[in-house]
Parts: structure tokens; sequence; C-alpha cells
């Protein structure tokens, strides 16, 4: 019997399409309101699932914690209400769910509108044992559970699933600042950091959020510590450790930066997870003007995640770069497929039709870039846009 286990709040514009994304995976499907105000607990209860109640223990691994109570199955699914499973993967979770020496499964989980980091890994699929348990703060895992217990009981595994599992809404920016996300993790992470001191997780989260809001020096001093207090168990804290220490030193050592991404991509977890360092690499060193080996690493980025638009950007840049207009103009198009509003690939599109004499079509390419870019309320790049087209391209 497989359970979803869920711990919600006022998250009414989420919840319907998740439990729909699992509602054919699951033989249950348990949300657990913890103060909802609005329609939350009704839309759980129409789409099918059992609403228990919890008043807020003040974080996310004792809510989850209590959340597992009320869930009878042997294998349990955590979602957030952000968060929707991807039908496509479903054949493979039941193979892997079948296997009677696995404990847990790891699920690729794709962040839709995060900037840096198009995957990440998440555990959150696991056989229900007793000594399985979330703890630590904001981003909470079980992962310290599972390597304990896999010390008191070896017959058990850890596996990953080959496809992506989950897609998530909640790094796009509009959601960011709506739930005040960066606020709540740094008082976490320090509070987190205090009784835990130079712990590599909250280094890294902690880290992360002082390079992203201009505080390099701080975060890189975080990162380094992080870095010095790493274990053998520590794996994805290696890789996000090294990742944001490329990108701290990327605007001024970037040979630096590249020897961290460089290293990021040594450490052993599942490649999609690892995209953020290839693209960032790929970009650095296109920058360096080492264009074939950026190719490359994004050649080996496409064939991997071919759904990633950024991928196909990038190539169109490096192509271009290469004069290589035809191969750039394909690459361009892909990421216009895949992301319809993506306003930078549709003006390297027009500027690469024009580049090829097209200028019929690079006209209508540039006039819908500012069609685009009015809709997205960037006006004073409409006007920059138009000095640099002026004697070039007549728009109208």
């Amino acid at each position: 019997m497989l359970s979803l286990s869920m711990i919600v709040r006022n998250e009414e514009a989420f919840l319907g399409a998740c439990l729909d994304s699992v509602k054919d995976f699951v033989d249950e499907m348990v949300v657990v309101d913890t103060g909802s105000t609005d329609l939350t607990v009704d839309i759980a209860k129409a789409a099918g699932a059992r609403v228990e109640n919890l008043s807020w223990p003040g974080d996310f691994a004792p809510a989850r914690n209590e959340a597992m109570k009320f869930v009878k199955g042997d294998w349990i699914l955590v979602l957030d209400a952000d968060e929707k499973l991807n039908h496509q993967c479903i054949p493979e979770l039941n193979a892997l769910m079948s296997l009677e020496d696995v404990i847990l499964i790891n699920l690729l989980r794709y962040e839709h509108g995060a900037s840096m980091a198009p995957y990440s890994s998440v555990s959150r699929l696991f056989r229900s044992h007793p000594k399985i348990k979330w703890n630590r703060p904001y981003h909470s895992i079980i992962d310290d559970s599972v390597n304990d217990l896999l010390n008191f009981e070896p017959k058990w595994r850890v596996v990953d699933c080959s496809k992506p599992a989950l897609t998530h809404e909640g790094y796009r920016q509009e959601f960011l600042d709506k739930k005040h996300k960066a606020e709540r993790l740094r008082n976490a992470m320090e509070d987190w950091l205090k009784s835990h001191p130079g712990d590599p997780y909250a280094c890294a989260k902690l880290g992360a959020l002082e390079i992203l809001e201009g505080n390099v020096n701080c975060g890189l001093e975080l990162l380094n510590v992080g870095l010095n207090h790493l274990q053998d168990t520590h794996t994805n804290e290696k890789y996000e450790l090294l990742f944001h220490l490329g990108i701290a030193l990327t605007p001024s050592e970037p040979e630096a930066a590249i020897r961290a991404y460089s290293e990021a991509l040594t450490v052993p977890i599942d490649g999609r997870a690892t995209l953020g360092a290839v693209l960032n690499l790929a970009s650095l060193l296109m920058q360096r003007g080492d264009l074939k080996q950026a190719i490359a690493l994004n050649k080996a980025a496409a064939d991997k995640a071919p759904e990633v638009p950024l991928i196909w950007y990038n190539l169109g840049l490096m192509y271009r770069r290469s004069d290589d207009l035809d191969l750039a103009l394909s690459a361009y198009l892909k990421a216009i497929e895949l992301n319809p509003n993506h306003v930078e690939s549709y003006q390297n599109l027009a500027l690469t039709r024009f580049l090829l004499g097209n200028i019929t079509e690079a006209r209508k390419d540039f006039n819908y870039t500012i069609r685009l870019l009015k809709k997205q309320g960037r006006i004073s790049e409409v006007n920059e846009l138009k000095l640099q087209l002026n004697g070039m391209v007549k728009l109208d």
C-alpha cells in the first residue's frame, strides 16, 4: 500500500493540481492541515483526500513526523502542495518499490523557474520504517535517519529513479516573493548553526543565500567552513557547497570558479542534479574562448536533459560565437519551443536571422520580442532594443 503524506496551509492555488497528479498512483491521500483560512481543506476533501488537523509545531521536520503517523501504507510518498508527480515515471517507481531490499527511492525534481539549477534530487518516496524520521530545519530531510538505519540494517539500499519524477513551482520568483522564503530560510539556518557549528548542510543553504543577496565575503566564508566539515556521507552537501562556491567566485576569480565547478562535477550524484554546474562551467569556458569544450559540455547536457530550455539557449549563444549560424538558429528555435516566453531566445533568434540575411523573419522576431518585453513590463529594455536596432532593421 502506498500513502501520500502532506502538510499544508493556505495552498488553494496549488493543492488541486498536486492531488490530481497522484490520485491514480497512491492508495490513500492524507493531507494534514496546519491552520488554513482559504479553500485548502475543501479542495483536499473534494479530491478524495482524508484531512487531518495539526497545530503548527514551529518547523517542517516535526510537522512531517507527526503527519506520517496518520498514514497506513507500507510505502510513503511525501509531496509539497506546489509539486506535481510526472506520470511517465510511475512504471519505474512501481518496479523499484517491488524490490524487497529498497528502503528509499530518490526522486529527480524539475525546478520550474529556477535560474541556476534546473534539477534537484529529493528523498521523498520511502518504505514505512519506525527509524525513518525527518530532521533539519526548513528544508527537512530523512537522509540522516536513513544513513543511520543503513549502518544498523545493512540489508537495505537506496536507489534513484532515472526519470524526472516531480515538477516544483516554488522557485519561480513570484512565489519566492509571496512566501518570504528567503527570510524564513535565513532564520532557520542561523538557528541551526548555533547548535551545529560548521554543519555543511546549513553552511550550503545560508552561504548560497548570502551570495544571492550580495554578501559575497560572508557567503564564501560559510561555504569554506562547510567544505572543511564535510564527511563521507555529505555527498549532496559537497556538490551544493562547490556549486555555490563557483557562483560566488565567478565575477572576481573565474579560473577558481572553473575549478570549483569542475570539482562539483566529480561528486557522484545523479547527472541531471548537476546540470547547474555543467551550464555555469560551460558559460565560463565560452567567456574564456574555449568554445569547443563549452559546446561539448552543453551538447552532453542536451543529450541528458533535452527538456531544459536553458541548455538550448546557451547552445545557441555558443554556436553563434563559433559562426555556426544554422546550428544557432536551430538551438534558439528549440529553446523557444520549450519556453515560448523566453525573451532572450527570441531576441537572439532575430539577430541570427538578421546575420543570415533573412531580414523579413528577423523583423517579425524583433517585433515579437518587443511585444513580449512589454507584456513582461520590461519597458526600459524595449527602449534599449529599439535604440540598438535604429538604422539596422525597420520594425514597422
